[in-house]
């Protein structure tokens, strides 16, 4: 049988017909990359704002005025401001400020702080950012807002960041030749916060304690010394050491005792653990610096013996720490370290 002729190929046999696009193929090729174009330029804008924000205070100040969720970022960058370069000319703006603290007695009023939920937690981070803004001033104006937030126990979390903020805030004063328009009003606020119930606040205050000083002052600092909480029992010690206290002398010998920590890579929590323990025994070596330059004597015989095992720690950072104070001994005591250094 002979095989029939196969017909040639045409156009319309190798191509499908042609049929207009729909409406769900053009919403995929160009609505939607236009929305995730449109995204992206939003997010763009509004983080190229916030950082001009840093050339306006007063922008900083309308963006804090208004009531969104955004307004914690823009405390949180304003008090970065502060601390930057750039924040020197604000430092002693006093109309600035007053504003801030205005903002912030108002959003406590507001009851926002107190509410559950997201809205509260947004609240109380901007109360907390903002504390921390006024405590970057130089300006003796800034300290009656943070002495309210920190009288105030029914919020711990803006207490202890009003606390800490003081302590900021005294050394700016210090630094730029001011002090406190009423000190006692900020020792005593200290003293109470010191005897909260909040370990994290009893800390904050110890260490604030230390550096503001004051009538009472001292005394607190020494019963915190039998705090049951570490950072109460450390932050005390230290501040005693600032006030040149020799009270100080068996905690500071507990600081530097805590051994290093096993952290494995990856593991964060210890990781965390073994970089909180690498920052209490610095803090504890240059409170010991400070004992010793404050009475031009060596310290106790333990304290001296942790100081040159130190110059052995795993620790880069204390190792060097502790071989400039264990060779700051030497010169005092006269005599060479019983542990030698590691080479």
């Amino acid at each position: 049988m002979a095989d029939t002729p196969r017909r040639p190929f045409t156009p319309d046999d190798s191509l499908p017909p042609v049929e207009p696009p729909s409406a769900a193929f053009l919403v995929q090729l160009f609505l939607v990359p236009a929305i995730i174009v449109a995204i992206i330029v939003c997010v763009w804008l509004a983080f190229h704002w916030l950082a001009q924000l840093g050339n306006d205070p007063q922008g900083y100040v309308k963006t804090l005025r208004r009531n969104n969720e955004g307004r914690w970022q823009a405390a949180l960058n304003f008090a970065n401001d502060l601390r930057g370069p750039g924040g020197q000319a604000l430092k002693g703006d006093v109309g600035l400020a007053q504003e801030l603290g205005s903002i912030l007695a108002d959003e406590v009023a507001s009851g926002r702080p107190r509410a559950a939920g997201h809205a509260g937690e947004q609240s109380k981070t901007l109360c907390g950012y903002l504390c921390r803004a006024l405590g970057e001033f130089a300006v003796p104006e800034a300290a009656a807002p943070l002495v309210a937030r920190a009288a105030d126990a029914s919020d711990p979390d803006t207490a202890q960041a009003a606390v800490e903020a003081l302590a900021v805030l005294a050394d700016n004063l210090a630094t730029a030749g001011r002090s406190f328009t009423d000190p006692a009003a900020v020792t005593a606020v200290l003293l109470s916060a010191a005897g909260s119930d909040d370990a994290a606040v009893r800390s904050r205050a110890a260490y604030a304690l230390g550096v503001v000083g004051g009538s009472g002052a001292t005394g607190r600092l020494r019963a915190l010394l039998g705090d049951a909480a570490d950072n109460v029992r450390f932050n005390a010690a230290v501040g005693l050491a600032r006030q040149h206290d020799p009270a100080a002398w068996d905690t500071l010998g507990e600081m530097l005792a805590l051994p290093d920590i096993e952290a494995a890579p990856g593991d964060d929590a210890k990781q965390s653990e073994r970089y909180k323990r690498a920052l209490v025994v610095l803090n504890g070596l240059k409170a010991v610096g400070l004992l010793v330059d404050a009475t031009r004597s060596p310290p106790p015989a333990a304290v001296a013996k942790r100081v040159a095992a130190l110059r052995k720690d795993p620790v880069p950072d204390v190792r060097t720490a502790a071989t400039a104070l264990a060779a700051k001994l030497e010169r005092i005591s006269g005599s060479p370290s019983s542990v030698p250094q590691e080479q």
